[in-house]
């Protein structure tokens, strides 16, 4: 399957009239674009509720055609959940560090962040007053990281406007917010879900019953994205059992697929007692996947209460999760405290 076969990349907004629900957020957005005053922004809300999409939506309403020249995207978590073997993937920052070995980088995450960020945000602009600079899981970003973008920000604010995307508003220093205008965006209602579902289906030839454009997005929580992989995987299995797709398909399917990486990530930590295993399949759950860190812990405990037949072995590993869950709340980085948890499972 090729990424155009993909439906939630095929069929992703291009423009802030296609994107679904946010409706005042959106036209904020469309009214900052006419206006052609940007300010620096913060996109606030779920993994998967449409920040970036809107993003790279404005970036096609203010550039047209020079879009892609005038915004540059980046990842908070890549930098410093990642680190250096990240950066040495990414073939835009090979001049920077002079090498793809990770070991032979001398300089520190911190120290490529900010002269990453300063040599993009110098770059003058093509055709107009200033160029994007997105960066999305802005929550990654370390206390130093912050500080360093605020001076950025107010260094080249003539020139470039950032867009931060965050699920963790919180995470961020106030100083930070205080230059930024913060929207909020969520997850679209069910039923707005469930017509753009069928008109994807319409589009796609495919014959799917009204009971799962009924279901299908309270089963996802709204999540467009989860819906539509759920319902073009859904499919496919149907097609290849030469069976019609039912509501009780694809509530077992997402069920599978849930219990399924979550009981991987566990076996790799407390039965196999392989922490970078583990860490790999924490790595696709919080980054792929993009599960919270919360979220990780809720399955995590619910499995371990399921699963585990030694009721002491399950008391301390959900006394762990708790201690865990707890630490989240004044943590700057979830990945390092859900790490010590696999590690405390080996």
């Amino acid at each position: 399957m090729t990424e155009k076969d993909v439906w939630t990349l095929k069929y992703r907004p291009k423009t802030l009239d296609d994107i679904l629900g946010n409706r005042q957020s959106v036209a904020t957005l469309k009214s900052l674009a006419a206006s052609g005053s940007l300010p620096h922004l913060i996109l606030f809300g779920p993994e998967n509720s449409g920040k970036m999409t809107a993003a790279l939506a404005l970036s096609v309403e203010l550039y047209g055609e020079e879009s892609e020249q005038n915004l540059t995207y980046f990842n908070a978590s890549d930098f410093f959940e990642q680190g250096k073997n990240y950066l040495v993937r990414d073939p835009r920052f090979y001049r920077i560090l002079g090498t793809d070995e990770p070991k032979k980088i001398q300089k520190s995450v911190i120290t490529i962040f900010k002269d990453i960020i300063n040599e993009y945000a110098a770059i003058a602009p093509i055709n107009a007053d200033y160029k994007i600079i997105c960066i999305d899981s802005a929550e990654s970003l370390t206390m130093d990281a912050q500080h360093a973008l605020r001076r950025i920000m107010e260094k080249y604010s003539k020139t470039c406007r950032f867009i931060l995307s965050t699920k963790s508003i919180s995470k961020l220093i106030a100083p930070l917010r205080s230059r930024c205008v913060t929207l909020f965006f969520n997850y679209p209602n069910p039923e707005d879900l469930g017509d753009e579902l069928k008109k994807i289906a319409e589009k796609e030839n495919v014959s799917v019953s009204e009971e799962i454009f009924a279901e299908l997005p309270y089963l996802t929580g709204g999540n467009v994205s989860k819906a539509l992989e759920l319902l073009q995987t859904g499919l496919i299995e149907a097609a290849g059992m030469k069976s019609t797709l039912t509501s009780g398909m694809v509530k077992m399917q997402m069920q599978l697929e849930e219990e399924t990486a979550f009981k991987e990530l566990l076996n790799a930590a407390s039965k196999e007692k392989d922490f970078l295993k583990s860490r790999e399949k924490l790595d696709t759950l919080l980054v792929d996947v993009g599960y919270s860190g919360s979220e990780i812990l809720e399955q995590m405990a619910k499995i371990i209460d399921e699963s585990e037949t030694d009721e002491k072995a399950a008391a301390r590993k959900i006394l762990a999760v708790a201690d865990c869950d707890s630490r989240l709340i004044h943590a700057q980085s979830e990945r390092i405290q859900l790490e010590r948890l696999l590690a405390e499972f080996n």
